[in-house]
């Protein structure tokens, strides 16, 4: 696997500051921009041949979300670079303290193939804001999007900055193999826990963006004709391949049947009474994950869809209510269009159904009930989320997005990607003009001066 890369060279070039300067880091940054106009249409239809992910879907979902990432982080990276001063105590006296970020290094980016655009050039946009040098490694799955990443960066970056390599298991464990300055992986939980053994073994750092049984709760005040469109288009965006798409609702049953009508109308107007012949409709990765979700349909009450295309790997946007709750559809993450929506007496049980689960990477709230929402927010564990809409909180570069628990640990977006690519280095200053006796051995006699002057 050594012939498909060259570390040594990328980390060479590091050592020597090449990427350290803000005017390479721009120039960086600039070019990918740049390459996401010159590729746009080979992407798009890279991400057609994989996802059958219209052009529209495939702008708005992942090209559009990357070059507003790009476009932040070349508007504050000048001010992201700047040292931070930050106070001193007493103790220190005289003295100035600060922080400086620094580069972390050679990265390696291991990025999933439900959204194989947006979660390979996301986390590579803040690792060379950041001044690093990246290995990016796509998923296999997403195959047609994976090889136009790699024409597209190969050819317009220098191997001694980024680097794409393809391949399956096999790359993945000879990379993981290797030593690094960090490690973003988004993916599964179980190739997750791989990743951080593997990494434990050089003490490298992890980024795991990881994913979970994210619910939503709707209570009798929300208003829900727009909680169900939101919770439609949430789900069902990427035919439900999605990491924050709603996993399973949970709603007060006295607006249960109410909220199951509206879900069906809002279904059939976005993906036609017929989706499965919709060709903006997205299909399933490969049969593998295809077999997995068509043998989760049996597992509750068919409320709406239900059907399946094994030649196009297409289902159904489904709704299914009573659901086994031992059963695989309720135990393990769906990542597909099928919606288990279950009947609670009030939040209070809502609550407790989240709470024996794994921490979810997202949580939605339906509700006008500031009671709830301050309730949600200060004792639910989950990454991050909405109140009275769904997955949009990735859209806000603002606001950091990550896991907890086992959704994750670490985040990005904004300036928090900037900083979780860098290395804050604690900087206190000192000059020469007042040299405090008091710090200096002898210490007899010393004790009432420390107490009265120390914590």
């Amino acid at each position: 696997m050594t012939d498909m890369y060259d570390l040594n060279r990328m980390r060479a070039y590091f050592a020597e500051g090449n990427t350290f300067p803000y005017e390479v880091r721009k120039r960086n940054l600039e070019k990918l921009f740049s390459l996401t106009e010159t590729y746009e249409d080979r992407l798009a239809q890279a991400l057609y041949q994989d996802l059958g992910k219209s052009k529209e879907e495939s702008y708005m979902s992942e090209i559009s979300v990357v070059r507003g990432e790009i476009k932040d982080c070349m508007k504050h990276l000048k001010g992201w670079m700047k040292p931070k001063k930050v106070s001193s105590p007493l103790t220190v006296f005289p003295a100035k303290s600060r922080t400086v970020t620094q580069p972390r290094g050679l990265c390696l980016i291991m990025s999933p193939w439900n959204y194989p655009l947006l979660l390979s050039l996301s986390p590579l946009t803040y690792a060379l804001c950041a001044g690093n040098v990246a290995v990016l490694k796509p998923s296999r799955y997403s195959t047609n999007t994976s090889t136009i990443l790699r024409q597209m960066l190969s050819e317009n970056f220098s191997s001694d900055i980024v680097q794409v390599v393809e391949g399956g298991h096999e790359a993945n464990q000879a990379l993981l193999e290797e030593e690094w300055d960090l490690i973003f992986f988004t993916g599964s939980k179980t190739v997750g826990k791989l990743v951080m053994s593997k990494a434990s073994e050089h003490l490298t750092p992890v980024v795991l963006e990881l994913g979970g049984k994210s619910p939503a709760y709707i209570d009798a005040s929300a208003n829900l004709d727009i909680a169900a469109k939101r919770l439609a288009w949430g789900k069902f965006l990427n035919a439900g391949q999605t990491c924050v798409a709603p996993d399973y609702v949970l709603i007060q049953k006295q607006v249960f049947l109410p909220f199951l009508a509206l879900l069906k109308k809002h279904i059939q107007e976005m993906y036609t009474p017929s989706p499965i012949y919709n060709k903006d409709y997205p299909k399933i990765i490969n049969p593998k994950h295809f077999d997995r979700l068509v043998s989760l349909l049996r597992m509750g009450q068919l409320n709406l869809g239900g059907q399946y295309d094994p030649t196009t790997r297409k289902i159904a946007p489904t709704v299914l209510v009573n659901p086994e709750l031992d059963s695989p559809l309720m135990q393990d993450e769906i990542f597909g269009p099928i919606l288990p929506v279950l009947k609670v007496d009030d939040f209070a049980q809502a609550m407790a159904f989240i709470e024996k689960k794994p921490t979810p990477l997202a949580f939605y709230l339906f509700s006008k009930d500031n009671g709830q929402i301050k309730l949600m927010e200060q004792r639910l564990r989950f990454g991050g989320g909405c109140i009275n809409d769904c997955i949009l909180h990735l859209a806000n570069q603002n606001i950091p997005f990550g896991g907890v628990g086992q959704s994750g640990m670490g985040n990005y977006h904004g300036q928090y990607g900037y900083l979780t690519f860098s290395h804050q280095k604690a900087i206190l200053e000192k000059g020469y003009h007042i040299d405090i006796a008091l710090r200096y051995p002898p210490y007899e006699g010393k004790m009432k001066q420390f107490k009265r002057l120390l914590p």
